[in-house]
């Protein structure tokens, strides 16, 4: 990684601005402040998503009167996620993360006040645009591990993107256990109780975008690119269409989109489903609450562990244990029944195997495309992702009142099939192995 001097001819204004001087010396601290304010962001960012989607799908069934329409408030908020993926791939791409990352807080905010206004009202067509909005949220929390990989030096990248991936444990843990309280905060106001979460979290995501704003500084995306090789700072190789191009290009930067996408579909898809199969089988919200918070604890708190195995073993070795764990946790989770303990076991599994794909998914993508094509290549792959689970989820919710939630898990599971077969024929294929990756 070089060191720019001066104004280059090909960095925009907004980087100079942005990022005014930094050298060599200074970069080791700019990371680690870098990474703090981010994991700052993650935890209240968590916290917020978490308090209002560990009901979501309780509140669409009550919103709109029948339980095959309960997957449609999750799956608005993925949909949400994936459509503002592109938006905020293409701001970022020519502004940097801090602006990206501001307005998707704030639109999250306004979602979560919109779900709460139409909870009052009992409108289900204004409570699923207010989830999609809700999703915003969701969708800046994804793309902050992209900001801490963007300085990490490429030996670290797996580790750095984890850091910021564990950060949301903190806040996601405890947002499905203040769901209960935040109900019974608006007791006596007209709202239904599963509504309450989503106030609290539009105040919780006003106060993550204040502090990426104030904090987030110098941009860590502009930064990269100030410090980028010469034939790397070429605004026209930032476009979407670049991005597109070089994810085509890489069968590496494919096998990751592949892997984030089946990896956050099937967790997805089965998460979304849970609170609605253990009401079935007598679970209290208390209890729901904790099945939830041990899944969210599974996908965050053993981050750092899939980030240091990425860059140790392989990024090709995490994306098989995401496959394999994946695999472990559909079969207890589908075998369950009214067993509790056997469902939380699942979906703490189902965490992890998350967790797997998740981190070495973005730090394969990250290594396998230039540095001037990383924002949208990056918008790309959430938008694939997001989009895929958004479909899941979808049916999720039909599969579950026409069959069950066994065969939910079964129809999970054959999204595995496809991700081994290409991630063994992308290792075979490769001649370097994952020596061949970028590294730059």
């Amino acid at each position: 990684m070089s060191v720019c001097s001066g104004e280059e001819p090909d960095v925009t204004a907004a980087e100079r601005t942005a990022v005014p001087h930094v050298d060599a010396v200074r970069l080791p601290a700019l990371r680690r402040r870098t990474t703090v304010v981010l994991i700052t962001s993650q935890i209240l960012g968590g916290l917020g998503v978490a308090t209002g989607i560990a009901l979501a799908a309780v509140l669409a069934r009550q919103v709109s009167g029948t339980e095959a329409l309960s997957g449609l408030a999750p799956t608005a908020t993925v949909a949400g996620t994936a459509v503002l993926s592109m938006p905020m791939a293409a701001l970022m791409t020519a502004r940097g993360r801090r602006p990206g990352l501001v307005l998707a807080y704030l639109v999250g905010a306004l979602g979560a006040g919109v779900v709460v206004v139409a909870a009052r009202l009992g409108n289900f067509p204004l409570l699923l645009c207010g989830m999609a909005a809700f999703g915003a949220a969701s969708s800046a929390n994804l793309q902050a591990r992209f900001a801490a990989a963007d300085l990490a030096e490429p030996q670290h990248r797996a580790r750095a993107i984890s850091h910021v991936v564990w950060a949301t444990t903190i806040g996601a843990v405890l947002g499905p256990n203040i769901a209960a309280p935040a109900g019974r905060s608006i007791a006596g106001l007209g709202i239904p109780e599963a509504a309450g979460p989503f106030l609290w979290a539009a105040g919780i995501f006003v106060l993550a975008a204040v502090v990426v704003a104030v904090l987030l500084r110098p941009d860590p995306l502009l930064t990269a690119r100030a410090l980028a090789p010469e034939d790397e700072r070429s605004p026209e190789a930032r476009s979407l269409r670049a991005g597109l191009t070089a994810v085509a290009a890489s069968p590496h930067a494919r096998l990751a989109l592949v892997t984030v996408a089946v990896s956050h579909t099937a967790m997805v898809s089965v998460m979304s489903m849970t609170p609605v199969d253990l009401s079935h089988h007598g679970a209290s919200v208390e209890l729901i609450g904790l099945v939830i918070s041990g899944h969210i604890a599974g996908m965050y708190a053993f981050a750092p562990l899939m980030g240091r195995l990425a860059d140790r073993v392989g990024r090709f070795s995490v994306t098989g244990l995401a496959a394999g764990l994946l695999a472990v946790a559909l079969f207890l989770a589908g075998t369950a029944g009214d067993d509790h303990r056997q469902t939380a076991a699942g979906l703490f599994v189902l965490g992890l195997g998350w967790s797997a794909g998740l981190v070495s998914g973005s730090a394969l993508l990250t290594d396998a495309v230039p540095q001037s094509a990383r924002a949208a290549a990056q918008g790309i792959s959430d938008l694939t992702m997001n989009t895929s689970a958004g479909v899941g989820g979808a049916i999720a919710g039909l599969v579950v009142a026409r069959a069950s939630y066994g065969w939910l898990n079964v129809a999970a599971a054959t999204l595995l099939l496809p991700l081994a077969a290409l991630a063994l024929f992308t290792r075979n294929g490769s001649r370097g192995g994952e020596g061949g990756t970028r590294q730059s």
